[in-house]
């Protein structure tokens, strides 16, 4: 298929599942902030989801201070800031629409009805009190997005280039919020095992939709370690980077040819330290190590990916 339109399909992609993520990161953070002495101070508590989205720099300049707010302001309604869930909708939706042929009339129908009720909703106002409801919003759209495609969609290259870019950005986002998060609420002392610690942690299991998952796998009371490892290596945690790489190496086989196996080579390498891995050893040379080294990889995968098939500039 054309570079082009594999480019925009691949990108749609990756944009929905930036907005869902940064939903959930905002969600949780919110959710976070309801708790009394969660964090020491807002500042404290409203920084991670800057943090994870990779945009300090920007916030300070635009921002200056870290409260509810300005973060949701910035993460949410900025259409300055390119990975703000407005930002995200409104490039997949510019995607989309340059390769409506390429995919289902009800695929098209969806992405373009997300837009017009994000428009409709930032028309009425997006309030801090209404946090919680938006990001359910968003992440139900992009629930139904995924669904749709998988129930309307040839099973051919248009195909596989929205599933690798859904993938490799989910990967992306479930390293930054693990590694950001887990820095934040590492165990201290008397404070294990608090009813403050034990919300902390379910939240975070809640933003990657892995709670339920973590009490069916574990049948304990939630531990950092433990819930690493459901994020890190298990491969039946869909939103693990196991679980990732599970269904973006099989991706790459199909597509490749003479000229994609750097890509190939890339992902298998990075699918077999997950596959074989173990995380007693991956705590000893250090968590957050391993996921620098994973988001650098998974980085470089994205450039080869753009490289190899897309021919077009990294977005």
């Amino acid at each position: 298929m054309l570079s082009r339109t594999a480019d925009h399909l691949y990108w749609m992609a990756r944009y929905i599942e930036r907005a869902e993520n940064m939903a959930r990161v905002l969600e949780v953070t919110y959710r976070m902030s309801l708790v009394p002495n969660a964090a020491q101070s807002e500042a404290a508590l409203w920084q991670p989801p800057v943090l994870i989205a990779g945009d300090v720099a920007a916030f300070a300049r635009d921002y200056g201070e870290y409260h509810a707010a300005n973060v949701l302001r910035y993460m949410a309604l900025d259409a300055r800031n390119p990975s703000s869930i407005v930002s995200a909708l409104g490039n997949a939706r510019e995607n989309a629409r340059a390769v409506r042929v390429a995919m289902s009339s009800e695929m098209w129908e969806n992405v373009n009805s997300l837009w017009l009720e994000l428009q409709s909703r930032l028309e009425s106002g997006v309030k801090e009190t209404d946090l919680s409801e938006f990001c359910d919003w968003v992440k139900s759209r992009s629930h139904l997005f995924r669904g749709v495609t998988f129930g309307t969609m040839l099973r051919d290259d248009a195909y596989r280039f929205v599933r690798l870019g859904t993938f490799v950005e989910r990967a992306d986002n479930t390293a930054r919020l693990l590694d950001v998060k887990y820095h934040l609420l590492l165990p201290s002392g008397e404070e294990v095992g608090g009813a403050v610690d034990y919300y902390e942690w379910s939240s975070l299991l809640r933003s990657v939709s892995s709670f339920e998952a973590y009490q069916k796998v574990f049948r304990d009371t939630i531990e950092p370690w433990k819930v690493a490892e459901l994020l890190v290596l298990r491969d039946d945690m869909p939103r693990s980077l196991h679980a990732c790489f599970d269904e973006v190496t099989p991706i790459l086989e199909q597509l490749c040819d003479d000229r994609g196996w750097e890509c190939l080579r890339q992902a298998g390498e990075i699918h077999a330290r997950l596959h074989y891995g173990r995380m007693e050893d991956i705590f000893q040379g250090g968590l957050h190590e391993f996921l620098q080294d994973f988001l650098q990889d998974n980085i470089a995968l994205g450039e080869q990916i753009q490289r190899t098939f897309l021919n077009a500039p990294t977005h």
